[in-house]
């Protein structure tokens, strides 16, 4: 028998009112209301009063076979079995542990200060400038010099990294679109921050995954995303730290 959880769209009702056990079924079940309400909203993710009566049915319906299997001679038995036993202890453990999280986080909301500051942080401590770059990657500094020694003969840089790189760029001509220094490897960074746009890399360039001839093709200003476009990202930032300590408190 399967119990679905997927909501069906539905007409908002006027009132639903369950404040009191709910009317015994043919089976002699009652329901508790919270029990009801609660099955009724996973349902139809929305509040249980804007529940149709056919959904109220169906919810009925399937709570009442939840029950009857649930209250069965053989269900005391079960609920023994180590496996069983374990698997309820740790569903328990885990609401309890997010309703602690959950309640911690409503009283220890980030603040506006919290927020500016985290903001100013990551944005002074981003590079003010973006490149636009190609590379080609091969496996030994022979190589790479022999492209160098290619290009200034007048070679074409995309149809070399579509020849010879060995990196993913290579069959888009090493393309690497625009990035901020700190998302590449130091030495391809450093590399690509000390040329001029338009010129490629006079000597290769090694890293951890091997050797790079690098074009720098353009650069630009960094243009840091507003304040409130991130507010979000940085609430989450600034309330995991503080969840975490708490945790890391409990720990010690």
């Amino acid at each position: 028998m399967s119990f679905s959880f997927r909501a069906a769209a539905f007409v908002s009702v006027a009132t639903l009112l369950i404040s009191q056990p709910l009317p015994a079924q043919e089976s002699g079940v009652e329901i508790d209301p919270n029990v009801f309400n609660m099955y009724l909203e996973s349902v139809t993710q929305q509040p249980a009063s804007q529940a149709t009566a056919a959904q109220i049915e169906q919810v009925r319906s399937q709570l009442t076979d939840l029950y009857l299997l649930s209250n069965q001679p053989r269900a005391d038995e079960l609920r023994e079995n180590p496996q069983i036993k374990a698997q309820i202890e740790l569903q328990t453990r885990a609401m309890l542990a997010q309703a602690v999280a959950t309640d911690f986080l409503s009283q220890n909301q980030a603040t506006e200060e919290e927020l500016k500051a985290l903001y100013d942080s990551q944005i002074g401590g981003s590079s003010p400038m973006e490149f636009k770059a190609r590379h080609i990657l091969v496996k030994t500094q022979g190589e790479a010099i022999d492209i160098i020694a290619q290009l200034d003969d007048g070679a074409d840089f995309v149809e070399l990294a579509k020849e010879k790189s060995t990196g993913p760029s290579g069959p888009s001509g090493g393309d690497l679109g625009w990035f901020p220094p700190d998302r590449m490897v130091g030495e391809f960074s450093e590399a690509v921050q000390g040329m001029e746009d338009g010129a490629y890399s006079e000597t290769p360039v090694q890293t951890q995954f091997g050797w790079h001839v690098i074009l720098r093709e353009d650069s630009r200003e960094s243009v840091p995303p507003p304040f409130e476009s991130v507010r979000d990202t940085l609430k989450q930032q600034v309330e995991g730290r503080k969840l975490q300590e708490y945790i890391e408190s409990l720990r010690t």
